[in-house]
């Protein structure tokens, strides 16, 4: 049984609620609740005081030594002993032997004075390896460090840093903030802005760079055979500078990535090659590579969740041609913020300089006839089942990271076609995409990726199917009271709702924040 067992049984023995435990010790709920689930260690102060309140000895409470007999108990004991009723066995009194007093006294004393030296010298020892006194202390004194959140968007999407963001916010839309709303309750989010239709290699390289104030390096390998400059934009602020740090007690600060639509293959990509790194870039440019992609950095983050994510390409690609696929996406984000011209007027950054496409003259029609959109290094190729099948055989989940993913729905089945069918709940601009998804399949000798009928569900741009999980990754299916373990993919209860519902397009507001609220819940009791 450890402390925190302890305690809880010791606060339930006494009648006392968390809350009321805690205003008799001057603390928080959330510390009694740390306490009792071994999440953090009480205070000594904090443990003297509890131990009053209990009625025991810090023996007990510390390490579960049994309690000792009571002053009265022992007086209790004696009384009965000398009563006529209770008969006293006579034992024999032992004579001292005066011969070997001496020297037993001294053997006893040389083996106090070597344990005491042998304590000395653990004592000296023991803090070498954790660098002192000092940060030993610290190492066990100190409160778990908080896992920042940092939200990446999906294609046409947009962070805090977009001009269109003081408009309307792509994480919340039309609920309101979900940003502001976690930070209001005490957790740290930060929001990313990517490239909109940068391809998942460049948004995971732009979103890398944002996290350690550095320059975008697309890698000298992979910018060679995609035709464009190797380096990016500068960020001299990080989005989290404490990123990849150890505090003072050693811990290392980590970060939670969450991503919706394409924005959760982005999160997948950056915390594979932050482990694993690349082979082609090291051997490209072995004096000047970048920190990315020497790997060895996949405890850096904490989770991975992906919601509505095309993990294995979504056959809307198959169904629209690329024009149409742009009109798509961006109908989606307009409809939702009552936005008709963020893109054409620069307020959204295509961040497209490194293929020669200049904020300063970018609008859509621009991408059209770009060699950008000709070539594999896009959003476009990705979210194609082929282009994301090449992509995942890049990508491996990494075994110190927990992986979850959120999928909805927005399809029933027709009663008159048998087929998936938008339900009227489904946002006016994603109905013809729903149905065009839903009634495709192709199952030929030719067909890059076989696409059978359980392609036809989807949330009105994604297949329920592809959402679920990278098709060659390991994964279950999550259920109350499951046991989650670390390098496997989650999968939660399909939801109803179309794409952008789970980031609050034309959502309930209450229920949409309540998500975000429930995810961080979640993921905060994880062990680490």
């Amino acid at each position: 049984m450890t402390i925190g067992d302890r305690i809880l049984k010791l606060r339930k023995e006494a009648g006392l609620s968390q809350e009321a435990f805690a205003e008799q010790l001057g603390v928080s709920r959330q510390s009694v609740s740390k306490w009792e689930s071994g999440v953090a260690t009480p205070d000594t102060d904090k443990i003297i005081a509890m131990c009053d309140i209990f009625g025991v000895s810090t023996d007990y409470l510390l390490i579960g030594e049994p309690e000792q007999d009571s002053p009265e108990e022992a007086d209790e004991y004696t009384a009965s002993a000398d009563d006529d009723t209770m008969p006293i066995p006579q034992v024999p009194t032992a004579q001292p032997n005066t011969q070997t007093s001496e020297p037993a006294r001294k053997t006893k004393m040389k083996v106090i004075a070597g344990i005491l030296c042998i304590c000395i010298m653990f004592a000296a020892i023991i803090p070498i390896p954790f660098g002192g006194y000092s940060k030993l202390w610290a190492m066990l004194n100190e409160e778990p460090v908080e896992y920042p959140y940092v939200l990446v968007h999906g294609m046409g999407g947009w962070g805090e840093s977009a001009g269109i963001n003081s408009i309307v916010t792509y994480w919340g839309s039309s609920s309101g903030s979900i940003s502001e709303k976690l930070r209001n309750n005490g957790t740290k989010v930060y929001e990313a802005t990517v490239g909109p239709f940068s391809s998942c290699w460049d948004r995971a390289c732009e979103l890398y760079a944002q996290l350690t104030s550095t320059t975008v390096d697309y890698g000298a390998a992979h910018s060679a055979e995609h035709g464009h400059e190797r380096y990016g934009k500068t960020y001299t602020t990080a989005l989290y500078p404490e990123w990849g740090k150890k505090t003072q007690g050693g811990q290392l600060q980590k970060i939670n990535l969450v991503g919706h639509s394409f924005g959760g293959n982005t999160v997948n990509m950056l915390t594979s090659l932050l482990e694993y790194g690349s082979e082609a870039e090291t051997a490209a440019s072995p004096d000047d590579v970048s920190e990315l992609f020497k790997g060895g950095k996949g405890e850096y983050i904490n989770s991975v969740t992906a919601l509505c994510a095309p993990h294995n390409g979504s056959t809307l690609y198959y169904v629209v041609d690329r024009t149409n696929l742009i009109s798509a996406s961006l109908g989606l984000l307009r409809a939702a913020g009552g936005v008709t011209d963020a893109f054409e007027g620069g307020v959204i950054d295509f961040q497209l300089e490194h293929f020669g496409i200049f904020s300063n003259s970018a609008d859509t029609s621009s991408l059209f006839n770009h060699s950008f959109m000709n070539g594999k290094d896009n959003a476009f190729y990705d979210l194609s089942p082929h282009g994301a099948k090449e992509l995942n055989e890049t990508i491996r989940t990494v075994d110190s990271v927990y992986y979850f993913s959120y999928v909805y729905c927005t399809t029933e089945q027709s009663p008159i076609t048998g087929k998936p069918t938008p339900k009227l709940s489904t946002m006016l601009v994603l109905m013809p995409i729903s149905r065009l998804i839903g009634g495709y399949t192709d199952t030929s000798e030719s067909a890059p990726v076989k696409i059978d009928e359980s392609w036809l569900p989807n949330d009105g741009l994604v297949n329920v199917v592809s959402a679920q999980s990278p098709s060659d990754e390991p994964a279950v299916a999550f259920s109350q009271g499951v046991e989650i373990e670390r390098g496997t993919w989650y999968v939660l209860p399909t939801r109803d709702g179309d794409h952008g519902t789970v980031i609050g397009m034309n959502g309930n507001a209450a229920q949409t924040h309540q998500f975000y609220a429930d995810l961080v819940t979640m993921i905060n009791a994880l062990p680490r």
